[in-house]
């Protein structure tokens, strides 16, 4: 595909991070391609985006947790993936998220987030250590020791700060999610909703979405509603 096609890109925002968003990202190219869409790859800081909205990560709740493991083993199996769980973890993602935001045309950036998803979720290696990522890098075809001193630049520590900002600013609220054509598509089984819409299949109806999300229809979590609901609860 051409970068003046008329047609947008699919913009994946992801952490290292994510299981989920490892797993989307090993089905998402044979997603593209049928489409004739290109991917734009764009490194993010997930705690960040929790830390905006509130959110707890999903390893912060236990059952949830517990959920997604036994879930996300089984689609791993039907998409012929090993998953394992990562010899370190939570892990400090920054370093690969830097070095993979960094100005690469999109076949080596590709090769480079492949190799480091992989080596967080099925080799089991630190990719918060220089030398992994550098070596990582290295079999990417790439020159490993350089770029990850480029990645440690304030301008590398920067872009990715601004790549995590802009995420946000268009409604970005977790990873992995998938941007294309002004519509958010979030999480890896959000995939059957993203090939229908790339089909121009899309289920869904504008009026009716618009009765949902309006300004005027209020939230039933917001803090004050919560509260007098634990109040009630308490007193019946």
């Amino acid at each position: 595909m051409s970068d003046t096609d008329p047609r947008g890109p699919l913009r994946f925002y992801f952490d290292f991070l994510s299981s989920n968003a490892y797993l989307a990202w090993i089905a998402l190219p044979a997603l593209a391609e049928r489409h004739g869409r290109r991917i734009e790859l764009v490194p993010v800081l997930f705690p960040k985006l929790l830390e905006a909205y509130g959110q707890l990560g999903p390893a912060e709740v236990p059952p949830k947790m517990r959920w997604m493991a036994r879930n996300n083993l089984r689609k791993a199996k039907l998409l012929g993936v090993t998953l394992r769980p990562p010899a370190f973890h939570p892990f400090n993602p920054l370093l690969a998220l830097r070095i993979s935001s960094l100005d690469l045309d999109d076949a080596a950036r590709a090769r480079l987030v492949s190799g480091l998803f992989r080596a967080v979720w099925t080799d089991r290696r630190h990719a918060s250590d220089p030398a992994v990522v550098a070596a990582i890098a290295d079999a990417a075809g790439l020159d490993g020791t350089a770029l990850v001193a480029a990645a440690q630049t304030s301008e590398a520590k920067d872009r990715l700060r601004r790549q995590t900002a802009d995420a946000l600013s268009v409604g970005v609220f977790g990873v992995p999610t998938v941007r294309v054509d002004g519509e958010l598509f979030f999480g890896y089984d959000d995939f059957d909703f993203l090939e229908r819409f790339l089909a121009g299949n899309d289920p869904l109806d504008a009026t009716e979405a618009a009765i949902w999300t309006g300004p005027q229809r209020p939230s039933a979590m917001r803090p004050e509603h919560r509260a007098r609901l634990a109040r009630d609860e308490t007193q019946d």
